[in-house]
């Protein structure tokens, strides 16, 4: 290992903790990554590789132009991210989306990290707070931190860990999936216009359907776990069901964009299934976290026309996440203010999202980085996703109100459309021309000279 900089400690192997060691690397710094599995295995995961993704394969939109999101992986791809160039690699089909085969893109995450030669990996739970002489550290350990540090940093900091619940959605193997009744189409079309498996519903089918979901036999919560809110962008299927029988019909079921070739016509509600795996062998439900028992899930979710026969790869599960109050607690280099040696990443600091977390990730390498060099390097501007991110955690967003955020247009300053355009094309050409500044801007922050196209 170079001896020239002390190294920097980075607690949890995810996507945050990966993406800040892989960064830190690039800068010349070495760097020990800590993981506590398998060692000590959390609810959610299954297995001890890094990056492991437990939820979605999904890392949503990949259209930088028109979403914020997609901006967001293209800033870090100009970034030089491990996490998004294994993605990339090991993407799957999903139209405008990019997901990845999550086991090779694990796979390819940890090859790389092992590889190289300033990275070290250290298998083993931090119990508490890091030893006093690590004065840089990077705290990545995610929405599953251990008890004992989490302990640790509530009593450091005299705050209440906020939190919520997390769903996860059930794989189904793709050859159990009755191909007669369901069909392969995108809506709208998009990405290759057959990404997608649609299982089709009628009426009366969608009601029973709801019912069954609305009766069946739940997880239940422990006594401090029941005033725990869930994340809004990942509601489990019951939950959407008691907000309204058309909840569902609108949100992860809905039925535009798609044309039954069996029947001609379009369904009443449409259960989505996407490709989890390269060989294609492995389809997760869209939309359908879920805290049904196991039993339960099995016995409404063959209902489904197509999966009636269907053989399930994982069901799905709830866990409880926790998150520090950023705002309150972080300065805008993602230090924390009671210790500032302690600096935090990831989903722990009240993003949401694999990308988001992995983005907090990236800037947290590079600043625990400059820091050890003396190299200045400031935040990234606001005008881009991944300074609009940082500054919305760490200061913009209400600690009173806090709660976990995905990246969107409305964290970034705005733009006036271009003159002449009206109606939709308004919000569209005002995006794109906030995507173009954020990418001309990073680009600046980079010291890159060519500009955004």
């Amino acid at each position: 290992m170079d001896q020239k900089f002390k190294p920097i400690h980075v607690i949890g192997g995810g996507l945050a903790g990966c993406e800040a060691a892989w960064q830190i690397a690039r800068a010349g710094v070495p760097v020990v990554l800590h993981e506590m599995r398998p060692v000590k295995m959390t609810e959610a995961h299954t297995g001890e590789g890094l990056a492991e993704l437990v939820c979605s394969n999904s890392f949503r939109s990949d259209d930088w132009e028109n979403n914020a999101v997609g901006l967001l992986h293209e800033e870090m791809r100009r970034c030089g991210s491990l996490i998004m160039r294994s993605g990339d690699i090991h993407k799957v089909p999903a139209g405008g989306a990019l997901a990845v085969d999550r086991v090779a893109f694990s796979n390819e995450v940890q090859a790389a990290i092992e590889a190289d030669p300033l990275i070290t990996i250290a298998r083993e739970e931090i119990a508490g707070l890091p030893p006093a002489d690590w004065d840089n550290v990077v705290i990545a350990t995610g929405p599953l931190t251990s008890l004992p540090l989490a302990t640790a940093v509530q009593a450091l900091t005299g705050e209440d860990s906020l939190a919520f619940f997390d769903a996860i959605a059930p794989i189904v193997h793709k050859e159990s999936i009755d191909l007669s009744k369901a069909w392969f189409q995108s809506r709208y079309d998009k990405g290759d216009g057959a990404d997608y498996i649609n299982c089709p519903m009628d009426e009366q089918q969608y009601r029973a359907f709801i019912g069954a979901l609305l009766t069946g036999d739940k997880t239940t919560f422990k006594d401090w776990e029941k005033d725990t809110p869930y994340f809004e962008a990942c509601l489990p299927i019951e939950v959407m069901a008691e907000r309204g029988a058309e909840t569902l019909r609108f949100g992860p079921m809905k039925p535009v964009g798609l044309t039954n070739p069996h029947t001609g016509h379009r369904a009443y509600a449409v259960v989505q299934l996407r490709q989890d795996n390269a060989l294609g062998t492995l389809y997760n439900m869209v939309g359908f976290q879920t805290k049904l028992k196991h039993g339960e899930q099995t016995r409404i979710f063959k209902t489904i026309p197509g999966l009636e026969d269907a053989q399930f790869a994982r069901l799905g599960g709830l866990h409880r996440n926790t998150f520090i109050n950023s705002p309150k607690l972080l300065d805008s280099e993602l230090r924390l203010k009671a210790q500032p040696r302690l600096r935090f990443a990831g989903q722990m600091t009240g993003v949401e999202g694999y990308v988001e977390s992995a983005a907090i990730g990236l800037l947290a390498g590079r600043l625990a980085a400059a820091e050890r060099t003396g190299s200045a390097h400031p935040p990234p501007p606001r005008t881009t996703a991944l300074g609009a991110l940082l500054t919305h955690i760490t200061g913009d967003a209400d600690a009173k109100t806090f709660q976990p955020m995905n990246i969107n247009y409305g964290l970034l300053p705005e733009l006036p459309p271009p003159p002449g355009v009206k109606g939709k094309d308004r919000g569209r050409a005002k995006k794109q021309l906030m995507s173009r500044r954020a990418l001309a801007d990073l680009d600046a922050w980079l010291g890159r000279k060519e500009a955004a196209e």
